[in-house]
């Protein structure tokens, strides 16, 4: 596939490079932002080779692609000069939010502060992955060097979380990306980490100019750096406005800095803190009372929301879930089951089906499913012929109810599949890799079993050339 052709011709169908006042990618899609969506040619992307689908959703024009994504983003945002934020200058891009819901609004940010770092989060995840097999099978002690090494280069990206999440943060509010990695740099720098713990112990408080700071640990957080970022978003252009043109380029920073660096460290950072504590206890009582009823819903619901888009949105919970408690029960374990199931249910298809075409990519489909990637089953098979998708959801609704009352506590990232089992290896041993798996099969096999029950095939017309479809 010639991938400069694919997104030369992507771009014309959307509008023009015009026409994009952003772009960003997941593991399979293409995630724009348009001026004007309606100058998108929807029905001719859809049926561009190449192309596995198109969704418009949370203020996104999204293109799904498959796992050559990167490769054709790479062109599309050369051509839109989109490999450097516009924001540089502090001048907010133009933007048709006011025709987008809040709802719409919040997913459309979420997505595009949470796409961008996901690669660095999997990496991480998948470190600390085969770090537990070493140390379950004897391999390495946690005391060896190399466990210790391996072990900080993992950290490094749940420790510098708000420093990652800065950057893309700063892309999304068009504000300049490194004055946002200071804001993160000052929440983790080492003196004011001894200075919270110091404080801590003598119970006299942190001032600055005479306003107590609030005391809280932030390597690790979400929300804190996000407020923070979108409160500079703000500050920035008042500060470009009011600085004198002959000496901009020293206060336009300087008070950028100093007025979203208090701010953060007065309300913004503990209002964060206080709330990603809220969710985790909100979490906890779910997990005492109810712990079966989010991953039944959620390993239900993932292939609707992967179809709209809106799943990045349930991430971030799962993240926070992770780095406020150390595990998560809710998010991963769900998608797991959910992930697993799509893979059966095309597997399934691919079994029945006499049309070699189909066969062919369904197999490969149910591979990337059940190794994380559901997008090329979803679109290329379970949308396609719709009994399989239903049964995918019922699988991993199953499933998800399963690892829900065991409470399987997922301990790494990444995406979730058989690649990651190994993210589920914790304080317990094997025994939540063990429930993952249990989950896993039951979610497999449910959906399996429906999938092959439900799907039926008849000949569509000759001029379809043989091609079945379900009837």
């Amino acid at each position: 596939m010639n991938y400069e052709e694919l997104g030369a011709k992507i771009l014309e169908l959307v509008g023009g490079k015009d026409n994009v006042t952003g772009l960003t990618h997941c593991a399979t899609r293409l995630r724009f932002n348009l001026k004007d969506a309606s100058k998108a040619q929807t029905e001719t992307l859809k049926s561009t080779t190449g192309v596995l689908g198109v969704v418009e959703k949370g203020g996104q024009y999204q293109i799904v692609i498959g796992n050559d994504v990167n490769h054709v983003y790479k062109p599309i945002a050369d051509v839109c000069n989109l490999s450097e934020t516009a924001s540089n200058n502090g001048s907010k891009q133009e933007q048709p939010e006011g025709k987008k819901g809040i709802g719409a609004r919040l997913i459309d940010t979420i997505t595009g502060i949470f796409t961008p770092i996901l690669p660095a989060i999997t990496a991480a995840g998948m470190l600390k992955a085969v770090l537990a097999l070493l140390v379950a099978f004897k391999w390495i002690e946690n005391t060896d060097s190399s466990y210790q090494v391996i072990n900080f280069m993992a950290d490094a990206a749940f420790y510098f979380l708000p420093i990652l999440l800065a950057n893309s943060a700063a892309k999304k509010f068009n504000c300049n990306p490194y004055l946002a990695m200071m804001l993160g740099g000052i929440l983790l720098h080492p003196n004011f980490v001894d200075m919270v713990a110091a404080s801590k112990e003598s119970g006299q408080a942190i001032e600055l100019f005479m306003i107590p700071i609030y005391n809280a640990s932030y390597s690790s957080s979400v929300i804190p750096i996000i407020l923070s970022v979108w409160f500079m978003s703000y500050v920035e252009p008042i500060a470009d406005k009011i600085s004198p043109k002959a000496i901009k380029f020293f206060t336009k920073p300087l008070l950028t800095i100093l007025v979203s660096g208090a701010v953060m460290l007065w309300i913004l950072g503990p209002i964060g803190y206080i709330v990603a504590g809220w969710i985790a206890a909100g979490v906890n009582l779910l997990n005492v009372y109810v712990s079966w009823l989010v991953p039944l819903v959620l390993g239900g619901v993932f292939p609707l929301l992967v179809v709209t888009g809106t799943h990045y949105g349930i991430i971030p919970i799962g993240i926070n879930n992770r780095m406020t408690t150390g595990y998560d029960t809710i998010v991963y374990p769900a998608n797991l089951a959910s992930n697993i199931a799509q893979g059966a249910a095309t597997f399934a298809v691919a079994l029945k089906t006499k049309s070699k075409e189909i066969k062919q990519l369904a197999t490969s489909a149910g591979i990337t499913a059940v190794c994380g990637i559901t997008e090329p089953a979803l679109y290329g098979i379970n949308m396609r012929f719709k009994t399989p998708l239903i049964s995918a959801c019922i699988g991993g609704a199953i499933g998800g109810l399963y690892v829900g009352i065991f409470r399987v506590k997922n301990y790494a990232g990444g995406s979730p599949g058989l690649l990651t089992l190994p993210g589920y290896i914790g304080e317990q041993g094997f025994m939540d890799l063990l429930h993952a798996c249990i989950g896993a099969a039951i979610a497999f096999v449910a959906a399996f079993i429906i999938s092959y029950m439900l799907y039926t095939e008849k000949v569509q017309d000759s001029a379809d050339s043989g091609i079945r479809k379900e009837g």
